[in-house]
């Protein structure tokens, strides 16, 4: 380490190994996938738990109704864990945000539900090691390190740990954009874009449609041409949103849900669809898009189509007030001897919802690792305690005025 003042030294120091492996183990090994309310519950205590170390005051706020369209073109509710809130100093004159969330993409019917120790020396296996409950840790451990400074009475902060970021967000997005107003900055703490601790730069946007289409049922011997079929209706429209992908725009039919009998025609079907837009202009266009080719498929195959979903993740670009908090991030790295640098990424988190609220984020303080999402995800255990140094050098540089 080189260049820090005194305090950021002592601050330092307070970022130990220790409790941090220990808080991964314990949270990794429970199940808190999306739809897993109990343990989501579960989480959200534990993490209550360990978040009262930090001052302020601290509740866990209910999800935003949220439902979802089933097979049959029906609404229904769906549950969702509630989401930890911790507003520290509201009076201070620095406004910071710091988001994670507590749930993983491991239901509790997955078989990848425990923790262990891996051959590698010093790397722990198991769902949700990296992504992100060793975020959660690096997190907690730089605010309490912060905490034991001087300068902590300069810092006024919001933590928001959301239950449905892998889902993306629609129960908290709400909270995380209340809890934006006003910050000069943010910091989430997803993984690291690269196990060498690359942080993720640019990235698209992302909206999630389910498209229902209502056609009429018909005998598929005696009458088909009284029929309407909805499934193909469904499958042309696919086609022709697939086609429509271009730079700037990626789109993804990902499922028909449909059909039945061979001798029927099929009167519904529900088309799902993903769409990745680079650059806000391209959101909209991916809009226009959508609406154009579903009008034209209602009226090729006089079928009515009804929309449900929306852009829950905006786009989010790198700006200048974006590249100055990466800047800070890169020399605070220096100092602490780690290489830091970032690349634009593919794919989404609840950064693009912050940088939509006009906050520059950096959105992958978190740990070093990699193979999220599969049963081979891996945390690189001294990633702990230097993502945590990091992460308090940053904020005290930020208290410290240093960052336009």
């Amino acid at each position: 380490m080189q260049n820090l003042t005194r305090i950021e030294a002592a601050a330092m120091e307070h970022c130990g190994g220790a409790p941090m492996i220990d808080q991964v183990i314990a949270w990794s090994g429970i199940n808190s996938g999306t739809r897993n309310l109990a343990g989501l519950d579960r989480m959200a205590r534990l993490l209550a738990d360990a978040f009262s170390l930090l001052p302020g005051v601290l509740d866990l706020r209910d999800p935003a109704p949220v439902d979802a369209m089933a097979s049959d073109g029906s609404l229904s509710p769906v549950g969702h864990g509630a989401n930890l809130h911790l507003r520290v100093r509201p009076e201070a004159p620095l406004q910071l945000l710091f988001t994670g969330h507590m749930d993983t993409v491991f239901g509790s019917e997955h078989a990848f539900q425990d923790v262990f120790w891996r051959t590698e020396k010093e790397v722990l296996g198991g769902p949700g090691v990296a992504d992100m409950k060793g975020g959660l840790a690096v997190m907690l451990a730089a605010l309490r390190a912060v905490e034991a400074t001087p300068i902590a009475a300069r810092i006024g902060y919001e933590v928001v740990i959301n239950s449905d970021e892998e889902t993306g967000s629609a129960g908290s997005a709400a909270l995380i954009a209340e809890a934006s107003l006003g910050k000069r900055a943010a910091l989430t703490y997803e993984p690291a874009a690269l196990p060498d601790g690359t942080l993720a730069g640019a990235r698209p946007g992302s909206g999630n449609f389910s498209l229902f289409v209502q056609g009429r049922s018909a005998h598929a011997g005696r009458n088909p041409e009284e029929g309407r079929n909805a499934l193909l209706a469904a499958a042309d429209l696919a086609l022709r949103l697939a086609q429509a992908s271009r730079p700037g725009l990626k789109v993804n039919p990902a499922r028909i849900d449909g059909g039945g009998p061979n001798n029927v025609v099929p009167d519904k079907a529900v088309l799902r669809v993903n769409f990745r837009p680079s650059k806000p202009e391209d959101e909209i266009r991916a809009r226009t898009l959508l609406d154009e080719a579903v009008a034209a498929i209602a009226a090729e195959h006089d079928v009515k189509i009804r929309i449900h979903g929306g852009f829950g993740r905006p786009p989010k670009p790198i700006d200048p007030r974006a590249e100055a908090l990466f800047g800070l991030v890169r020399r605070c790295g220096a100092d602490l001897c780690q290489e830091i640098g970032w690349r634009d990424t593919g794919g989404v988190c609840d950064g693009n919802n912050i940088a939509a609220c006009g906050v520059p984020v950096v959105d992958t303080m978190g740990v070093r690792g990699g193979a999220i999402h599969s049963e081979d995800e891996f945390l690189i255990v001294e990633s702990l305690v230097e993502r945590a140094r990091l992460s308090a050098l940053t904020i005290l540089r930020l208290a410290e005025g240093d960052m336009p």
